[in-house]
């Protein structure tokens, strides 16, 4: 039987206070076994997507007109569930990325669009997502988490992986597939 983490943000959101930052912690110090359980006033739609790249499928029930309780579970095998493992990856499977990055000359660019008003990162991200070729990479530096952005990557046939950063800023790495 997995072991239950419950958050309840219902009191942050019926104070317009946003819960992200208090859910992310959380969602950070989450063990592979553990269940993450949420209570919220509203379907968390943007979060679903954040915590589907993360590796985490969920369920959501509604239990009163403003009561939502949604359940994340980590997903066995996925992609992304390696990906956001807790273990550090080993200096030589680094080295091995690297010479195959080398190898197959993928292009990488770089948008730092921390400190920009929304929805200027959102734009800046989508115009130059236009242009990436197949296999180029594109990394972003955000303020926080951009959660809508990661709604629209769905029409754009892009994988993307997140960063979060110590300072609650955000860095995506999409690729083109």
């Amino acid at each position: 039987m997995n072991k239950e983490v419950i958050l309840d943000v219902r009191e942050d959101l019926n104070n317009k206070k946003d819960p992200l930052k208090k859910i992310m912690t959380t969602v950070k110090s989450l063990k592979k076994e553990e269940l993450f359980i949420l209570h919220s006033t509203i379907k968390p739609t943007p979060l679903l997507t954040v915590m589907k790249a993360k590796g985490y499928d969920n369920e959501v029930e509604k239990l009163g007109s403003t009561h939502y309780r949604t359940t994340f579970t980590i997903r066995k095998g996925g992609f992304f569930s390696s990906l956001f493992s807790k273990e550090k990856t080993t200096a030589k499977k680094e080295t091995e990325d690297e010479s195959l990055l080398k190898e197959n000359e993928v292009k990488a660019y770089f948008l730092d669009n921390r400190g920009l008003q929304p929805p200027q990162p959102m734009v800046r991200t989508m115009k130059r997502l236009e242009t990436l070729k197949s296999g180029e990479t594109l990394t972003i530096h955000n303020d926080r988490v951009p959660v809508f952005l990661l709604e629209e990557l769905k029409d754009f046939n892009i994988r993307y992986t997140i960063e979060e950063q110590s300072d609650g800023s955000a860095k995506v790495h999409l690729t083109k597939n």
